[in-house]
Parts: structure tokens; sequence; C-alpha cells
């Protein structure tokens, strides 16, 4: 008695219609929108577009968009899309205009390069120099030195004039004659010393005639820098120049 119910309840389930459940509009929606978000992503960004554009010397007017050969020699305008002015292509130089180029590149650079190492080296003054009581007293010791050298070559000179007489009066015994070979050889280096001592002598003084040249230019310099020239303003000095003259190339 059960099982003809049983069945009768499923044959009412089975004819029962099934709905299909749609999608609501706040779920497509959404759907639509990721996938919009998703295409403009992947979507690249347009390239810029140059035109260029120039008038050639029998008055045409050519458009490219990439620079144009036949106006090599002549300006060419650079365009955004939308016609605006963007940028100006310069014309080809020839070579002997290209080597003139290049020659006011260097020189230009040499320039910046002396500025800089101007600037460099005042501020480098500065810093060794605050006051004039230190540059004084940099001069002095640096003067000390040399006298010191000075004095010490005095004092070798009267050595050697001490170390002369007992070969000069040895010497007296041989008046009228050929010295000996020991005794002429000894005289010799005894001359031969004084006569170093003696340059060594002129070169100290040349070498104090320079320091003092170098630091009068130097307190100049600094005396303006001090009263609040800019570093660098004052032009390359002659010392530094002449030591740059002088220092071997790659060490300038």
């Amino acid at each position: 008695m059960l099982q003809p119910l049983r069945n009768r309840i499923l044959e009412d389930v089975n004819s029962t219609p099934r709905r299909r459940v749609l999608p609501g509009p706040a779920l497509l929606f959404c759907a639509f929108t990721s996938l919009s978000a998703n295409q403009g992503l992947a979507q690249p960004p347009a390239p810029k577009t140059n035109i260029y554009t120039c008038t050639t010397l029998d008055g045409r007017r050519l458009t490219s968009d990439r620079p144009i050969a036949e106006c090599s020699t002549r300006e060419q305008r650079i365009l955004n899309a939308d016609g605006s002015h963007r940028a100006t292509l310069p014309p080809a130089m020839s070579p002997e205009e290209r080597a003139a180029q290049e020659v006011r590149e260097r020189k230009r650079a040499a320039e910046r390069a002396a500025q800089l190492d101007a600037v460099r080296r005042d501020r480098n003054l500065m810093q060794r120099f605050p006051s004039e009581a230190t540059h004084n007293s940099a001069r002095s010791a640096a003067l000390d030195d040399t006298h010191k050298a000075m004095q010490a070559s005095e004092r070798r000179i009267q050595e050697l004039a001490q170390e002369r007489k007992p070969l000069l009066d040895e010497a007296e015994f041989y008046k009228g004659r050929a010295l000996p070979a020991k005794l002429k050889q000894q005289m010799d280096a005894n001359d031969a010393a004084v006569e170093a001592q003696q340059q060594l002598i002129e070169n100290q003084k040349a070498e104090l005639v320079r320091i003092n040249s170098r630091y009068d230019a130097e307190l100049s310099r600094l005396k303006r820098l001090w009263a609040g020239a800019a570093p660098g303003s004052l032009g390359v000095s002659k010392l530094d120049a002449d030591a740059d003259e002088a220092a071997p190339d790659g060490k300038r």
C-alpha cells in the first residue's frame, strides 16, 4: 500500500517543470565592469607619433613619420599628432662644420673644467688659510726652511775653507813646481765642493724669491675671497697656470 503512494509522489515531483535560474542585474553589471577594466589594462598605450615636415629647395613641402632624407641639409619641424610644434631638427652638418663644432665643444668643456678647478682651488685656499695670520705663519715656516738650508751651505763653505788651509800650506813647498797628483786632486775636490755649495746658496736665494712671490699672490687673492668674492670668480691665478704648465701630462 505504501509503495503505490511513493511512486505517485515521485511522479508528481518529476512532472513539475524546473525553472532556470538567471543571474541578477547586479551580477551582470559586476561582470561587465570587470571585463571592461581588464580590457582597458590589456591595451598598450598608443605610440607617440612624430610628424616631420620641411620645404625643399625647389619649394616642395614634404611630410613623413621619420626624418626626411631630401631635407637633410635643411631645417625640419617635428610636429605632434594634432599638428602642434614639438621640436626642430637642425640640418645635418658637413664634415667641416662638424669638425668646427667639435672644436667649440672641446673649448667649452675645457673652460668649464677650468672654472670648476678654479672654484676648487679657491675653496681649498680659504680652508687652508681662514685668516691672514695663518697665511703669514705658513709663509714664515716656508721661508724658515730655506733660510736653514742656506745657513747649512754657508757653514759647509766655512768648513771647506778650514780644510783647504793645510792643503795650501802643503802646496807652498811646491811653489813653482807641479803639485803632486794627490794634493792636486784634494785641492780640486775642495774647490768643486765650495762651488757646489755656492750654487746651492744661489738656488736657495731664488727659492726665497719664489716663495715670497707665491705667498704675495695668494694673499692678494685671499683678501678678495675674504672680502666676499665667490670662489672661482677671480679666474685662474698666474701661479696656478704656471704650475699646470710645468706639470707632466696627465697630472694637471
